[in-house]
């Protein structure tokens, strides 16, 4: 049954590897069990229900990975996202989380009306070859700075803006402990590398004081959702403010899921050689219905998630990752003081090494014309540097278009290009004279 579902054999992978790479998966994401929570809980949202909803909306989102298009990729609340739901609609605008709630929702019915009829699919096929070569470059820079930052190695300052972090601090020591030693066993071809990394990473930060095991036991019921289930306001759904809320869901949530499906699915081999991805239509579908059903459990719009590279790279191919990702989160429901003892310092290192397995696509860009590498090392350089994937596509996808009409090449950009160019360069001076 298993083979028939996942198709194992034809992906050339095992049932253990497949379980290994989503328990990886899991504890480079799990922390999103505790941040989204954090984050939430300040619009006026019960902090308790929040957890139990922030594990419920992952599980569905990352089944519905599993068995739609069948790729090793996990879903949850998405982070950027959930800090403009509270933050910015909430807490700045003024709005109720409920009616933040609701403009997910409508979010989550566009996404599958656009998804149906095939818009989105269209937007990851037109995505230039030079631009599919860089994103997971850029996607390898950007979780390797999370990695980074996780573990403060690196941190922020207000001349430089970033600096090396505080030699003192033993979470630094953790994680580069962590990164020799999993380093060294990919050197030695030990399989579960990350994992194992993972592992002893997390036994030296109980040996440094900065992990502590659970006083009061591991087993712990999940709390209530009813607080926030199901809980939308109608009140705002014509009003301008309400289509800028739902427009800047959009935006940020189609080019993150895009950028992160197109790194993920390079690294691990879905994309053929004239630069499809047979799955997108059904990941897109997978996509849209876990943000809907997420935003009536009650929470902030549900994206695939970066880490899942770090599964990938231990050797996670088929929805069987995604499942026994899932699965873990299911655990995680009632053992939640034991999976949350893991600290970000001990999965600093799995995403600092998928970072320099997600660069390798760089040789593939053509650095000798101007044309093709400009608008690639903006798509690379612009995601860590702004903290985004989706302002990495959309600095790729401008230069490309300026640079190509600029030089007399503007019959080799497809018009769905021109379009989506033109709907980046809008949405920019819309926020420009926003801010004015």
């Amino acid at each position: 049954m298993i083979e028939k579902l996942f198709k194992l054999t034809e992906n050339k992978t095992t049932v253990r590897k497949e379980i290994i790479a989503g328990l990886i998966t899991f504890l480079t994401m799990s922390y999103i069990l505790a941040v989204n929570p954090s984050i939430l809980s300040a619009t006026g949202m019960d902090k308790s229900a929040l957890f139990t909803t922030t594990a419920l909306a992952t599980i569905i989102g990352t089944l519905l990975m599993a068995f739609l298009p069948n790729l090793p990729i996990a879903q949850a609340p998405g982070m950027g996202l959930n800090n403009f739901f509270a933050f910015s609609v909430v807490l700045t605008m003024g709005y109720s989380w409920q009616m933040a709630l609701t403009a997910v929702f409508i979010e989550g019915l566009i996404f599958i009306l656009l998804t149906f009829f095939n818009v989105r699919e269209l937007i990851v096929k037109s995505i230039p070859q030079t631009l599919k070569e860089a994103i997971p470059v850029g996607i390898g820079l950007f979780i390797t700075l999370i990695g980074m930052k996780n573990a403060g190695i690196i941190v922020g300052n207000p001349n430089t803006l970033v600096c090396m972090g505080d030699l003192a601090n033993h979470n630094v020591w953790i994680a580069m402990i962590g990164l020799i030693i999993t380093g060294a066993l990919f050197a030695m071809n030990v399989h579960g590398s990350i994992l194992i990394g993972i592992v002893i990473a997390t036994v030296c930060g109980i040996f440094f004081g900065e992990v502590h095991t659970p006083e009061a036991g591991i087993f712990s019921l999940p709390p209530s959702i009813e607080p926030i289930f199901f809980k939308f306001d109608w009140n705002h759904i014509f009003t301008f403010d309400m289509l800028v809320v739902v427009f800047t869901f959009l935006f940020v949530n189609l080019f993150d899921t895009v950028g992160t499906l197109i790194g993920v699915a390079s690294k691990a081999g879905f994309i053929d050689e004239k630069g499809n991805f047979p799955q997108v239509k059904k990941a897109l579908f997978a996509d849209a219905l876990a943000t809907t059903f997420g935003s009536i459990l009650g929470t902030s719009t549900v994206t695939s998630y970066v880490e899942s590279c770090a599964g990938v790279a231990s050797g996670g191919r088929t929805g069987l990752t995604a499942v026994s990702t899932a699965f873990m989160f299911i655990i995680a429901l009632f053992l939640s003081p034991l999976f949350l003892m893991v600290p970000a310092s001990a999965t600093a290192p799995a995403l600092i090494i998928v970072g320099l397995f997600m660069i390798s696509s760089i040789i593939k860009i053509n650095f000798n014309d101007m044309t093709e590498s400009l608008p690639a090392f903006l798509t690379i350089v612009m995601m860590p540097f702004c903290y985004s994937i989706a302002q990495g596509i959309v600095f790729g996808f401008l230069s490309y278009t300026f640079l190509k009409v600029c030089t007399g090449q503007a019959k080799k950009v497809s018009v769905a290009v021109y379009v989506i160019a033109l709907l980046f360069l809008t949405k920019m001076v819309i926020d420009a004279l926003h801010l004015v």
